[in-house]
């Protein structure tokens, strides 16, 4: 578990995006199944990400926000690092890996976080480019419960391209016995969806309106 202080910079005062849940599975096979029983959509398809080796699924969630579902891709060539959101280490069935949270100053947030995010790293799926937040290890900050950061090039929001199926994020609940380390580091910038954060035994949950009802992802 990463004990790095977080140290106060300019970038305190400047606001911070929910951008989307990152859900792992072994295959995507898996992780659209997972999606498809708890939530009765189905995953529409996203693309690949060369430098990590690593493909996905996507949904939008509405103009500015979305869900994933990511795994290995096996028709990839092994990266020369770590794979992003410690794929290379996961087991057990599909699960919320972490949350991603989107910034208009990522180098100086990842700064200011003083190790604790990691490093900013360029990476692509087809012709989109951005840049995220990862350890050089691969690892997930708190064990997922610090979200990753993201930003995206200028320009309207990449899940406004996205197929909809009608979900929208009602509620994101993370617990952690680190929880502190967040909300120091959020305090008063999220802007978006409803999220909580709060101590306890490591949990991501997600609620979601659907065409079906309330739906709920773990």
């Amino acid at each position: 578990m990463n004990s790095k202080k977080i140290v106060t910079t300019s970038a305190a005062s400047t606001p911070l995006f929910f951008d989307h849940i990152a859900i792992g599975a072994k295959s995507l096979g898996e992780g659209a199944a997972y999606v498809r029983e708890c939530l009765e959509v189905e995953m529409p398809p996203g693309g690949q990400h060369p430098r990590m080796g690593t493909h996905n699924l996507l949904m939008s969630l509405g103009p500015a926000s979305f869900l994933e579902v990511i795994a290995i891709d096996p028709s990839a060539s092994n990266p020369t690092e770590p794979r992003w959101y410690n794929l290379d280490n996961f087991r057990g069935p599909p699960r919320i890996l972490t949350w991603i949270v989107g910034t208009r100053s990522i180098q100086q947030e990842v700064a200011a976080l003083d190790g604790l995010a990691g490093n900013v790293a360029e990476v692509s799926r087809g012709s989109l480019t951005w840049k995220i937040s990862v350890p050089p290890d691969g690892s997930l900050p708190l064990d997922g419960a610090f979200p990753t950061l993201l930003q995206w090039p200028s320009g309207d929001h990449v899940a406004a391209r996205m197929s909809d199926c009608g979900c929208r994020l009602q509620s994101l609940q993370v617990t952690h016995p680190n929880a502190g380390k967040i909300t120091r580091w959020l305090g008063n910038r999220l802007e978006g969806e409803c999220i909580k954060v709060a101590d306890g035994p490591f949990k991501i949950q997600a609620e979601f309106k659907t065409t079906h009802g309330i739906k709920t992802l773990t």
